[in-house]
């Protein structure tokens, strides 16, 4: 295996490993902890998806120069970038918003937002996937 697609594997299932453990795990459960309010939840969600998001943009950088090294998949690849700059540009400014009112004590409506993202991150998990396999079996 070429030290590109290394890279873009690694990169890949790391960017793969990250969305699962933030967004499907960590997320969901720290609003079940104890003592834990939606504000306190809130306040610590925007700089854990923060961080993440600038990880992703990383991660997304050495799967690029992995995959365009290695001639490697740029449908699936190209799929991702898409997933991430939506999420980044349209849906995240959306959910700020909304998260900067609860943070000054409104009680906003729920927002649609929300599950925008959920099923961006499903998506973008699958899209994950699929490009960590065709990575692994030379496609």
């Amino acid at each position: 295996m070429a030290w590109s697609v290394a890279l873009a594997v690694a990169a890949t299932f790391v960017w793969l490993g990250m969305v699962l453990a933030i967004s499907f795990l960590e997320a969901p459960l720290k609003f079940r902890a104890p003592g834990v309010t939606t504000v306190i939840g809130l306040g610590i969600g925007r700089l854990v998806f923060r961080a993440l998001n600038v990880a992703e943009l990383v991660l997304a950088v050495l799967v690029v120069v992995g995959v365009v090294l290695g001639d490697g998949p740029m449908l699936v690849v190209g799929v991702l970038l898409v997933l991430l700059v939506v999420q980044l540009v349209v849906v995240r400014p959306v959910l700020n918003r909304r998260s900067s009112r609860v943070l000054a004590g409104e009680d906003p409506p729920r927002s649609r937002a929300h599950l925008a993202y959920i099923g961006l991150e499903v998506t973008k998990v699958a899209a994950l996937v699929v490009l960590g396999v065709q990575l692994l079996a030379g496609v």
